[in-house]
């Protein structure tokens, strides 16, 4: 163990900046003015001006795109895992490539072992974010069909309906969330395999470009 303490240190400082974004972005105040929280807002109003249109063929239409797009990232995370679960298996292969290059990679067997099962973790998680997210979406659908009629919008029923789905919509959007966010964590994760001290700072870059894009981008000034 004294031999990988960078490597523990690494690993640790990973974890702990992907839970401390996490949890800033949906848990606190701060998070609460991101560009994923603005975009809450319009998905209660997409649901409440629904309830003012007779013809809603455009609305499921949308729900559609929403639903293909999560259907293509939880495909492509099993796809992830399938190219981690070759990586693990092809140790000897990769331990010899790197033992060939000009710099000094050299890893033992257990430890690139250990990378490739992290790595391979992280995908079953974006992968079970974004299949959780695709079934909301689902769910989502059938509260819009389920929409009550122009002449009932000013129900209490109405009202009800329209919380209940515009809370189902956010669920899913956060889930399809963090599936990407996993994405995004697992590019910074492949550090690990150069150097601990590389995944240092791929993780840092990861978290200050999803910062930005949550709260400097262009997008979010658009949304303010």
């Amino acid at each position: 163990m004294a031999a990988y303490w960078v490597d523990i240190l690494a690993i640790g400082f990973f974890v702990l900046e992907w839970t401390v974004y996490a949890i800033t972005l949906e848990h606190t105040a701060y998070g609460r003015d991101s560009l994923s929280a603005r975009m809450n807002v319009y998905r209660e109003v997409w649901v409440r001006r629904m309830l003012d249109r007779e013809a809603r063929m455009v609305d499921m239409q949308i729900m559609g795109a929403l639903q293909n797009g999560t259907a293509f990232f939880a495909s492509t995370s099993l796809i992830a895992v399938g190219g981690a679960l070759a990586l693990l298996r092809a140790t000897n292969e990769a331990l010899a490539v790197l033992g060939a290059l000009p710099i000094d990679l050299k890893t033992s067997p257990a430890l690139w072992e250990i990378k490739c099962v992290g790595l391979i973790l992280i995908f079953v998680y974006a992968f079970f974010k974004f299949a959780w997210s695709y079934r909301l979406f689902n769910y989502v659908s059938i509260l819009l069909g389920a929409m009550p009629p122009v002449e009932q919008r000013d129900t209490a029923e109405a009202e009800a309906h329209v919380i209940r789905t515009t809370r189902l919509f956010e669920a899913a959007g956060r889930h399809f969330n963090r599936g990407q966010r996993a994405f995004f964590f697992a590019l910074g994760y492949l550090g690990w395999f150069i150097s601990p001290w590389v995944l240092f700072v791929t993780t840092a870059a990861v978290v200050i470009v999803t910062w930005r894009r949550q709260f400097a981008s262009n997008a979010w000034r658009a949304m303010g």
